[in-house]
């Protein structure tokens, strides 16, 4: 299955990736699936110059705005980490605003973990996303909701009625994704949501991900639900 159709970044002004447990990997895969796009991030990256043609850094991302003939990124000052800094969400409106190609965002942080809810100033969404997809991976069903797992557990608990320590399950994963303060959090009104259930590596994670994406599917906000393998840049089924 065409994998820019699938999500919808084909028909896509600016889309944005929240959540845990592949956010990254979905942007490398939906930047080289496209013949142009600037990917860029309202949060902390790593450098981005190993999986586009060009990087560029610049105080003002509408600097690239005119100069978008293949996949490009764009990044703000570096860290004493050698990571880079995220735009603030305004300067990523006003690149949408000037680019003639889709624009693909990192919005949220989740320091490598599987799931995650975010706290009261996350994500970091620009208000020009037109297609938000929230990102969870299969394989946090059956883990226990500790930090080990899971970026901010104790607003995971919130969400599922699941105490720290507890296994997850399907329905706590989908709970999470299809939540107003969860994947939904300050995703545009106007916004088409296309959740992500990533790392369906095998045939027993792939039937977890579809019973994950069978009840987020069912939400009235959530157009349709990707099941994935982003490191292969793969769409096992799309869920609507």
């Amino acid at each position: 299955m065409d994998l820019a159709a699938a999500f919808g970044a084909d028909r896509a002004d600016c889309l944005a990736v929240v959540g845990a447990g592949g956010k990254k990997s979905t942007l490398y895969a939906l930047t080289a699936a496209l013949e142009r796009a600037v990917l860029t991030s309202t949060v902390r990256v790593p450098p981005l110059s190993g999986h586009v043609a060009r990087q560029v850094v610049a105080d003002d991302p509408v600097a690239v705005a005119d100069d978008v003939v293949q996949p490009l990124a764009v990044v703000p000052e570096e860290t004493d980490d050698g990571r880079y800094r995220g735009y603030d969400p305004a300067a990523v409106d006003r690149l949408v605003a000037a680019a003639d190609a889709p624009v693909l965002v990192k919005a949220d942080g989740a320091r490598r973990r599987l799931l995650k809810a975010p706290a009261g100033d996350e994500p970091r969404l620009p208000t020009a996303a037109d297609v938000v997809v929230p990102v969870a991976s299969a394989r946090v069903v059956g883990e226990r909701l500790t930090d080990d797992h899971v970026h901010r557990p104790e607003r995971v608990a919130d969400l599922t009625g699941r105490a720290i320590g507890e296994r997850l399950r399907a329905t706590d994963v989908a709970a999470v994704l299809a939540h107003d303060r969860g994947g939904l959090k300050d995703v545009p009104a106007d916004a088409t949501v296309r959740p992500l259930v990533n790392m369906a590596d095998d045939a027993d994670l792939e039937a977890t991900a579809r019973e994950v994406a069978a009840e987020v599917a069912a939400h009235s906000r959530v157009e349709a639900v990707v099941v994935g393998r982003m490191d292969l840049r793969l769409v096992v089924d799309v869920v609507d």
